[in-house]
């Protein structure tokens, strides 16, 4: 019997588990820790998925193959050729479809909303690290080697502190801190739903148009980060909370206390510029469309803890969402 192999067990890699558990297939997934969704289809395996030989074995007979992991946020340009290199051999040598958890970093700057069509232009290293990671994929695709598709989202939003949002707004304005967001509180922000995100990477890996382009995630919302605080606040029945921005100078100080910080200067164009995903293919030809934001936002809210403890200390645990 067929079966999914699902990489990660983050904000993604979790509800895309469990959406291919609950549709009755059986998954296999994969993580250093071992842990995963809690589902009597799903077999939790601690395995390095660098080490090509393993992962092979792991993926030997599947479906699809779905990955969601990633390294942490300042390792990328280390630890993730040799992930894609495994991961890519694993599939080529089994023939198992591979279906990618990518973002827009690929992409650069742009000008006006982001399809899917748009040319790989990186400025930053953690964007071209993404770019090759996908380019590699697709021209095993155009080889005849595998099949490849890849499923982009931004800003994520659902439960749990997952996201630049959560993690540095929703986070403090709960705890009744003052929010500190890097980038303009005002400009247009695409917001993806994890449970979205997996919807996408789970009608991906079934639809055969899907195979050898790239998709984006149902957008949710692309209100500003302050519009879209306020909004949480009123179906939270509180106070709109007070943010203020961090600026380039103030996120270089930040980076002397906790070095993760460096890893977003690179990548302040994006919240200081409209970053605005257009996701009208994947809701006209995967039929995946998004959930509507009061709906999101209350399971976020539901799903949020009040965080404690040092706020800087507290972003670079998280900030790798």
């Amino acid at each position: 019997m067929s079966f999914v192999v699902v990489t990660g067990a983050g904000a993604a890699g979790l509800p895309t588990a469990r959406q291919f558990a609950e549709s009755g297939e059986r998954v296999r997934q994969i993580t250093r820790s071992g842990r995963g969704a809690d589902h009597p289809l799903v077999e939790r395996v601690a395995a390095d998925i660098t080490d090509t030989d393993r992962l092979t074995e792991l993926v030997d007979g599947a479906r699809v193959v779905v990955n969601c992991a990633i390294p942490a946020y300042d390792r990328w340009a280390v630890d993730v050729p040799p992930m894609a290199q495994a991961l890519l051999t694993a599939v080529e040598r089994t023939g198992a479809g591979y279906v990618m958890l990518g973002n827009t970093y690929g992409y650069g700057p742009v000008d006006g909303p982001m399809t899917e069509d748009l040319p790989m232009a990186a400025t930053t290293v953690k964007g071209r690290v993404r770019a090759r990671m996908w380019l590699d994929a697709l021209a095993s695709h155009e080889a005849g080697r595998a099949r490849v598709t890849e499923v982009r989202a931004g800003g994520f939003l659902g439960p749990g502190l997952a996201g630049s949002f959560a993690v540095f707004v929703l986070g403090p304005a709960l705890a009744g801190e003052v929010a500190s967001y890097p980038g303009d509180l005002d400009v247009p922000h695409s917001w993806n739903y994890t449970e979205d995100i997996a919807r996408t990477l789970v009608a991906a890996s079934l639809d055969d148009r899907a195979w050898g382009r790239a998709w984006h995630a149902p957008v949710t919302s692309s209100l500003p980060v302050r519009a879209l605080a306020e909004r949480v606040a009123e179906l939270a029945g509180m106070p709109a909370p007070e943010l203020r921005r961090i600026d380039r100078a103030e996120l270089l100080t930040l980076a002397a206390q906790q070095p993760l910080f460096a890893e977003l200067v690179e990548l302040l164009y994006s919240n200081e510029n409209p970053h605005v995903i257009d996701s009208t293919q994947t809701e006209a030809i995967l039929g995946v469309r998004p959930t509507p934001l009061d709906a999101v936002l209350k399971e976020t809210l539901a799903g949020v803890a009040t965080p404690t403890g040092n706020v800087v200390d507290r972003l670079a645990d998280r900030i790798a969402n």
